[in-house]
């Protein structure tokens, strides 16, 4: 089992490697793969060293696996020359999203959509993968009408100049900036650009992707996306409207016994989600569940994971293991 990731030395390569190693995903062969100017370099994995290769070597290779995380422009161009030569890619940028012959992936939610044909896998936007974990066991029971849902999101997912200008800020330090303004001791309510509709990017990938993953249209949402200075991971604050009432006690049983979920939900004693307890975590953490007493048929939760692994690199490698599982690779 050859396994190339695309983007090795990127935040998101780092934490996919690191991911790869930790879950002890079975390859025989790594293959790191960045930009020229890395090849040559060693990287670390399961105490060997592994020399950096360029996309032309790797795809020579022919590995049956590769994870990318190289930028929407990189995955359109080089993933299909992958996948010509037998590799399934799974892709990590927006570039494959909403393409209605690639299948977008959530594992808790619909693996069971992937088949040997499938040689192009998007991962879905982070936000939109924790949300849907949580959403998906509600769906099933009571069917959801309608989601509203306000992000706070991490710094991380910008990248590695969001977080030094975070830092900088913090010191005094002027340096490069990825934002428009000042983003410590502050919140940017804009994430990537904004469209013709007023929303931003972000958002319409919420919604977009939502409705594609879970499989169903008629599921409507609406999306606020913020950026604030923290990192460790993206929190939002999620209302659900259902077709079907529902028991509070229900709710709770059903996120308990859904995978990949763990309820922290005991405002008595002070214990909700935070970004610093999801920080290198792989599950998606829920709080402040409760009823909406504006709607007889809503609920307001709260949901928390860490977006570099749950949100990105996680649940790339999670897609692989169903691939090797299911003998679809």
């Amino acid at each position: 089992m050859k396994v190339a990731v695309v983007g090795a030395t990127g935040l998101v390569g780092t934490v996919m490697l690191k991911v790869l190693e930790e879950r002890n995903f079975p390859l025989t062969e790594l293959i790191p793969v960045a930009s020229e100017k890395s090849v040559g370099k060693l990287i670390k994995f399961k105490g060997k060293e592994y020399p950096i290769v360029s996309i032309d070597t790797a795809i020579a290779l022919a590995p049956e696996i590769a994870i990318f995380s190289a930028g929407g422009s990189t995955s359109l161009e080089v993933a299909p020359r992958f996948a010509e030569v037998g590799t399934t890619v799974i892709d990590n940028s927006s570039a494959w999203r909403m393409d209605p012959t690639k299948k977008l992936v959530v594992p808790e939610v619909n693996a069971h959509v992937l088949t040997k044909e499938d040689k192009i896998i998007a991962n879905p936007n982070c936000s939109t993968i924790q949300m849907v974990v949580a959403l998906q066991p509600l769906h099933e029971k009571y069917k959801i009408k309608r989601v509203v849902v306000s992000t706070y999101q991490s710094v991380t997912g910008t990248g590695v100049k969001a977080v030094d200008q975070l830092m900088n800020e913090r010191k005094g330090i002027d340096g490069p900036k990825a934002y428009p303004y000042e983003i410590d001791l502050n919140v940017l309510p804009h994430i990537d650009v904004f469209q013709d509709n007023g929303y931003t990017k972000e958002e319409m990938k919420m919604v977009k992707e939502t409705n594609k993953i879970m499989g169903d249209d008629s599921i409507k949402v609406t999306a606020t996306t913020v950026r604030i200075p923290v990192m460790g991971g993206h929190s939002e604050s999620v209302n659900v409207e259902f077709e079907n009432d529902f028991d509070l006690a229900e709710v709770r049983s059903i996120l308990e016994a859904a995978p990949g979920l763990i309820v922290v939900d005991d405002v008595a004693n002070l214990k909700y989600p935070m970004p610093k307890d999801a920080h290198e975590k792989d599950e998606v953490f829920v709080g402040r569940l409760r009823r909406d007493e504006s709607h007889d048929k809503a609920l307001n939760m709260w949901i928390v994971a860490d977006n570099l692994r749950k949100g990105a690199a996680t649940n790339t490698v999670q897609i692989a293991e169903y691939l090797v599982e299911n003998k679809l690779v």
